[in-house]
């Protein structure tokens, strides 16, 4: 039977300026859904301590012993947020009935957990929280981020629009989630792949707290070519596509070069060759570059390297 036992997972790296206020607005999150009957007394905040290089790890040590709801999980060093949040799931996975997964810059509305229990009391083993609209956004910003949805649509990739790594498993979503062990993770593809009951709760984003974003441009760009070459195939059959474009170009190039000769116009025009030459060039080194990609991600997987390492538990 379901104590309705709920874990939040928060990872963080290098976190020391928020973590104080962020505890504190779980902390009574957490105190108030107790209270009201909605989630057991078992229930706990676990951060995980992805690395930092700051005074994290010693924040989360005094919270804990501050407090019993608050845990902690450190990893021994930096492996990414993606693998720091599934750290903390694959951690709690046999003691929450539920697990929220969120980040420590309280960007994320922390009211929204509440009509996320709602929903798992309904009947949902996976609740998305997705952002209203990004107003709050630059334009570039903005911009780059529908762009990315629309091309993981386009490519195949099931993703939430305007969704990040705010949400709600159940125990049986995040022991399935256990079943996918491959390296290069992008959560955001892999959960809405696990199936079971799902619904959406809306929030306002809001402005960080304090600190700097832990996802500049070039992470960002990193990121969402990771997210494309993990559930996309697509990009390989763009270079055949590019290729057979190519060879028929080179076909109608070989035309007009026999027509040119016999009629006494062939003159030898370096432009042509120039940009011949360049395109072909461009387009080979392109393509080297994405099949490279998947072979550099095949050979990753192959390894079965740890996805993360947990160095100590705070429970």
């Amino acid at each position: 039977m379901r104590e309705n036992i709920l874990y939040i997972i928060v990872p963080c790296y290098n976190e020391q300026q928020v973590l104080p206020e962020t505890s504190r607005l779980l902390l009574e999150k957490i105190k108030s859904l107790i209270w009201a009957g909605r989630i057991s007394e078992k229930s706990r905040v676990v951060f995980v301590n992805d690395g930092s290089n700051d005074l994290t790890w010693q924040i989360i040590k005094k919270l804990h012993t501050a407090s019993k709801y608050l845990c902690g999980i450190k990893l021994s060093k930096n492996f990414g947020h993606q693998n720091a949040v599934l750290a903390g799931l694959l951690a709690v996975k046999d003691k929450a009935d539920m697990v929220i997964s969120m980040d420590a810059d309280l960007q994320d509305d922390i009211n929204a957990v509440d009509a996320m229990v709602e929903k798992y009391h309904e009947g949902c083993e996976i609740v998305y929280a997705v952002r209203k609209g990004r107003k709050n956004d630059s334009f570039f910003k903005r911009f780059s981020a529908e762009v990315f949805y629309k091309v993981m649509k386009h490519l195949g990739a099931n993703t939430i629009f305007n969704h990040a790594d705010y949400r709600l498993m159940s125990k049986r979503a995040v022991e399935a989630l256990a079943e996918f062990d491959e390296v290069n993770l992008f959560l955001r593809g892999i959960v809405p792949m696990l199936g079971f009951k799902s619904d959406f709760v809306y929030y306002e984003r809001k402005e960080r707290f304090a600190g700097e974003s832990k996802y500049p441009l070039k992470k960002m760009i990193a990121f969402a070519f990771e997210g494309i070459t993990s559930f996309s195939i697509r990009p390989i059959r763009m270079i055949t596509l590019m290729g057979t474009l190519v060879f028929l170009a080179s076909i109608a190039m070989l035309v007009y070069v026999l027509v040119s000769f016999f009629s006494g116009n062939a003159v030898a025009g370096w432009p042509s060759i120039v940009i011949s030459v360049w395109g072909t060039g461009g387009l080979t080194l392109l393509s080297i570059g994405i099949v490279g990609e998947y072979i550099g991600k095949i050979y990753l997987e192959s390894k079965k390297r740890p996805r993360f390492i947990i160095e100590e538990i705070l429970d």
